[in-house]
C-alpha cells in the first residue's frame, strides 16, 4: 500500500508526534483523524468519544478499532490519558496531537479543494 506524505513535511520526522504523524497510522488514520477531532473539542472518555463521532462524521467505531487507536494515540503522545476517580478513562490532546491533526486536516483540504475544482470543471465541460 502507497503512503501518500503532503511535500510541506515529507522530511519532518514523524517520531513522537511529528506533523505528519498520522500518516504513519495506515488503516488507523480514519479513526485517528475523528478521534483527535473529536478531543480537540475538549476531554472525553471512550464513550464520549463514539458518542461524539457518530454525531459529527455519521461513523460508529467499533470498540476494538476505538481502543486500539486511542493506544496508538496514546503512544505517539498525540493524546493523553487523565487520571480518573472511576473507571472511565478520560483523554485529552495533546498540543503535540493539535499540530498533528492542524497539520493532517490542511493537507485533506487541499485533496479535497482539488478534486471539487477538477469535479466542477469536468461538469461544466460535460
Amino acid at each position: 500500500m502507497m503512503r501518500l506524505v503532503p511535500r510541506s513535511t515529507a522530511n519532518r520526522s514523524s517520531e513522537q508526534g511529528g506533523p505528519e504523524a498520522l500518516a504513519t497510522f495506515g488503516r488507523y488514520a480514519g479513526p485517528a483523524t475523528l478521534i483527535l477531532s473529536s478531543l480537540a473539542g475538549g476531554t472525553k472518555h471512550g464513550y464520549a468519544l463514539t458518542k461524539d463521532i457518530e454525531e459529527f462524521a455519521g461513523v460508529r467505531l467499533a470498540p476494538g478499532t476505538l481502543y486500539e487507536a486511542l493506544a496508538r494515540l496514546d503512544g505517539q503522545g498525540l493524546i493523553e490519558a487523565l487520571e480518573s476517580s472511576d473507571r472511565r478513562r478520560p483523554y485529552q490532546l495533546t498540543a503535540v496531537g493539535a499540530r498533528a491533526l492542524r497539520s493532517h486536516l490542511d493537507a485533506q483540504r487541499q485533496v479535497v479543494d482539488v478534486g471539487l475544482r477538477r469535479l466542477a470543471s469536468s461538469s461544466s465541460a460535460a
